[in-house]
Parts: C-alpha cells; sequence; structure tokens
C-alpha cells in the first residue's frame, strides 16, 4: 500500500511539474536578455499571469513530490519524477496538433520502460542513513560546483549549448534538492519544528531552489522548450540516485542481472527523454526570434 501511495503522489507531482515547465518556457520566450541569470528575470516573470499558473504548477508539484520523498526512496520516486516529460510533451501536442510518430512514440516507451526496468530490477528500498559528514558534503559539492561551473560556462558559448548546459544546472540542483527536502522531512518527523528550524537542510532547500529556478527561466529564456528540458529532466534523477544512494541510506540491488537492467533501464530513461524533448510538438516559440538569438553572441 506505501509504494502505491508513493507512485501515485509522484506521478501526480511529474504531472504538475510537465504542465508547469510548459507554461513557464511560454512565458520566459518573452523576458528581456538584459535578465539571463540575474534575479531581475524572475521579478519580470512574476508580471504575467501564465508564468505564475506554471509556478503554481510547479509549486504544486514539488508539494507533492516532497510528500513522495517522505513515504519513499529518492531512488523510487526520482525516476517518476522524470515521466514530467511525458505530461509536457502531452501538453504540448495538444497546444500545437502536431501527431507522436515515431520518434515521439519511441521516446514514450523508452521512458516508461526504463522507469518500469529500473524500479524493477534495482527494488530500491531503505537502509542506514551514511552518518560520515565528509562523504555528505562530498557528494553534495560535486553535485552543486558541477552545476555552479556550468552555469558560469553557459555565458561563454553559443546559445544552442547553453539552454542545455543551464537544463543540466538546474537538474543537478533540483536532485540535490530533493535529497535534501527528503533528511528535511526527516529532521521534522524526529524532532518536531525546533529541529527543522535549526537544521541547515531546510535552508538549503530554499537557496538550491531558487538557484536553480533562475537557471531553469534563464533556459526557457534563451531556447526552445526542446534544447532544455530533455536536460534538466534528465540530470534531475540521476543526480538524486546519486544522493540516494551516497548518504541517504538508499538500497539497490547489486547482483549482476540487476546491475545491468538498472543500467540499461537508465540509459533508456535518457535516450527516451532526448527523442521526446526533440519531438516537434515541444514549443519552439518563435521560430525567426530563436534563429537570430542563436546567431547573437552575449
Amino acid at each position: 500500500m506505501r509504494d502505491v501511495l508513493v507512485f501515485a503522489f509522484a506521478v501526480s507531482a511529474a504531472c504538475c511539474l510537465g504542465i508547469g515547465f510548459v507554461l513557464q518556457q511560454n512565458a520566459a520566450q518573452r523576458a528581456p536578455m538584459s535578465d539571463f541569470l540575474s534575479l531581475r528575470l524572475l521579478v519580470d516573470l512574476v508580471r504575467m499571469p501564465r508564468w505564475l499558473a506554471g509556478i503554481g504548477m510547479m509549486v504544486c508539484g514539488m508539494g507533492l513530490g516532497a510528500i513522495a520523498l517522505g513515504q519513499g526512496e529518492v531512488s523510487l520516486v526520482e525516476p517518476l519524477l522524470a515521466t514530467n516529460l511525458l505530461f509536457a510533451m502531452a501538453l504540448s501536442r495538444w497546444q500545437t496538433r502536431q501527431p507522436l510518430g515515431r520518434t515521439g512514440w519511441g521516446g514514450l516507451w523508452l521512458l516508461a520502460g526504463g522507469v518500469a526496468a529500473f524500479i524493477v530490477a534495482g527494488r530500491p528500498h531503505g537502509g542506514d542513513t551514511v552518518t560520515d559528514p565528509l562523504r555528505h558534503w562530498l557528494i553534495i559539492g560535486v553535485m552543486v560546483g558541477g552545476a555552479l561551473a556550468m552555469a558560469a560556462v553557459s555565458k561563454r558559448v553559443r546559445m544552442s549549448v547553453e539552454a542545455p548546459l543551464l537544463g543540466v544546472a538546474a537538474g543537478l540542483l533540483y536532485g540535490v534538492q530533493d535529497a535534501l527536502t527528503r533528511v528535511s522531512g526527516e529532521r521534522l518527523s524526529e524532532g518536531g519544528w525546533t529541529t527543522f528550524f535549526l537544521s541547515w537542510q531546510p535552508y538549503g532547500v530554499l537557496v538550491l531552489g531558487v538557484t536553480a529556478l533562475v537557471f531553469v527561466q534563464s533556459a526557457f529564456e534563451t531556447a526552445p522548450l526542446r534544447l532544455s528540458l530533455p536536460a534538466l529532466t534528465a540530470a534531475q534523477p540521476l543526480a538524486g540516485i546519486a544522493c540516494g544512494v551516497g548518504f541517504l541510506g538508499d538500497r539497490l540491488d547489486t547482483s549482476p542481472g540487476a546491475l545491468a537492467w538498472e543500467a540499461a533501464g537508465l540509459v533508456a530513461i535518457v535516450i527516451g527523454i532526448v527523442l521526446i524533448g526533440r519531438h516537434p510538438a515541444m514549443p519552439s516559440g518563435s521560430s525567426e526570434f530563436d534563429r537570430v538569438r542563436d546567431l547573437q553572441p552575449h
């Protein structure tokens, strides 16, 4: 019963996130380029009703995801959250009236099959949380440091490259945020509100969330959704699983056969995400506007 609830909350979260991302990109592509990678971008976007609707959907998704993370392992919830791209695809297809075709159906089945293969083969389950603080900070440092480095590099490359870089950077931060959300929930349930507010993890969740939001909106602002959302969707579960197994005590089946299926599942997830993200149904904004932006240096 517990796993059924985790599945229901995680998939509902994915639905809200996917719809929210599409609405946010529709609005962010109209923001001025002078706001790139700046908090001013959020100030300008907050005046757009469609963006606010997208943020509302994303907040609902994060809330449902937090409930799923509180009930299940990160390595179980993260692959399910990756299905947000299916819901983004459904909304985009409804907007554009584009048929799925072989690419769309192939991506859909690879993503769904990859999630199923990883969960069935890995059988994620809880274990003892790693208490070594060095291991915690090493994993978090690699993820956050890598994300910040990608954001810094994105300012020096073509816009067709910077959107995927920012998507990966945001995905890494969201993966770490999900792990810290799980820890924050444990602090609250074990020690109450005093322990919760005296812990650093809730504030880490807030800082990571705002930083990732700026990265995501900047990516949405500079390029079509098909360039940024697949990168974000692929990076988040990989980062979350790394944190779950690395320091949250999540356990996966490590027999040779299971490891092979887990690896195949993760590869299928990434390939499916890329195929879906590059499908013509995914919103591309104004093609002329995008071509001009791609030719212009920062």
